[in-house]
């Protein structure tokens, strides 16, 4: 998709926040814990390689990615971190993330058996395996004892592998019932006993264990959503140990503005009639840009008031009501301040009934990404 740089849009991006968020996190964790930016995602929507220098100059040690076209985007962009994909990998591809030493994750034996001989054709060094474990996730890992163990033989029995990490995934960490998260931590500390050896890395925290859990002893978190400033709870658990500064904020400007008569419809589907004479300006955004079309009836914020989008988000415009006539070119804020009034990602999100972390995904590259401040 092209990045629409030619009119106001835009995704904008605090680096201090995201500095901020960090250095927090950090300044909670044992001596001798790496924190892991998590960047998969586009760097949750706020630009991959541009979090990644913001997280590496904050302090963080490595980054987690989704899949290997990420991690392999870091490395060509010089970024020399240990780094660790997060979902499966084709083993045909071992070879290219050992080349790259990149880590990958590991949940069948028959996947190391699947990439021992292309290791061995490629001839590179040892390809960096982190044997997931799955507690109750549901999604990739180990189950029983005996499988993790007989993986892990078959990885110290080869040298075209180094079994550096073990780690898993908790499904209920930003829940304030932590029935089935304990369920899942004693799961995974049984799965730790049953190795002969402790791998290098040992990491179960995401987010929301490093805000409110102190789960196993581990080396080692995964700091993903909170990096950017978002409670990974949403309203479920309200308090955070520190103050998370949201670093996304979305803006536009008013490209038309009309005086409608009273019946006259807004949009497609004809939706929106107005109820009397109104002022109704055009936000040159819609759902191409991730701004989505359930999102009728919310509102954006102009000169500090907030005005309803009236009509049917189209693909690429919409439609609001505007207290007064304003010229084009008047900002818009979507996401973030304007004046007293604010409107965060969680508020989007709960009116889409959503999760926040969706509403920033979802937001196209059709969008520039731009910082508001430099680290």
């Amino acid at each position: 998709m092209v990045t629409a740089t030619h009119r106001e849009s835009r995704v904008l991006v605090s680096e201090a926040a995201i500095q901020h968020n960090i250095q927090h996190a950090l300044d909670r964790l044992p001596a001798g814990t790496d924190l892991l930016a998590v960047v998969k995602a586009d760097g949750y929507g706020h630009g991959l390689l541009r979090v990644a220098r913001i997280a590496a100059a904050s302090g963080a040690t490595g980054f987690c990615v989704a899949v290997l076209d990420e991690a392999l985007a870091l490395r060509a962009a010089g970024f020399t971190q240990p780094i660790l994909v997060l979902g499966i990998v084709d083993p045909r591809c071992a070879g290219l993330a050992a080349a790259q030493n990149i880590a990958l994750p590991v949940g069948s034996l028959e996947w190391l058996e699947a990439a021992l001989p292309v290791l061995e054709a490629a001839e590179t060094a040892p390809l960096r395996v982190h044997l997931a474990v799955d507690s109750g996730m549901g999604r990739i890992g180990f189950r029983e004892v005996a499988d993790l163990q007989n993986a892990a033989a078959f990885g110290a029995a080869h040298k075209a592998f180094d079994i550096e990490g073990l780690f898993t995934h908790f499904a209920t960490a930003d829940a304030a019932d932590t029935t089935y998260f304990q369920t899942q931590v004693a799961r995974f500390k049984a799965m730790l006993a049953a190795l002969p050896t402790r791998p290098r890395y040992v990491h179960v925290a995401n987010s929301a264990t490093s805000l409110w859990h102190a789960a196993c002893t581990c080396n080692a978190i995964r700091f993903g959503v909170a990096m950017y400033g978002l409670n990974p709870s949403g309203h479920d658990i309200p308090d955070v140990p520190y103050a998370l500064e949201p670093a996304l904020s979305l803006v536009s400007a008013l490209t038309f503005v009309k005086r409608l008569p009273a019946g006259e419809a807004v949009s497609y589907g004809a939706t929106y009639r107005a109820q009397q004479d109104e002022w109704i300006g055009t936000v040159p955004m819609g759902y191409a840009d991730g701004w989505l079309r359930r999102l009728q009836g919310f509102h954006v914020l102009v000169d500090g008031q907030f005005c309803e989008i009236v009509g049917r988000v189209c693909m690429d415009q919409f439609m609001i009501r505007l207290p007064k006539a304003y010229k084009p070119g008047t900002p818009v804020v979507l996401v973030g301040q304007s004046g007293e009034a604010e409107i965060t990602l969680q508020d989007v999100a709960d009116y889409s009934h959503t999760i926040h972390y969706e509403i920033a995904c979802a937001l196209s590259e059709r969008l520039p990404r731009e910082s508001v401040d430099r680290i």
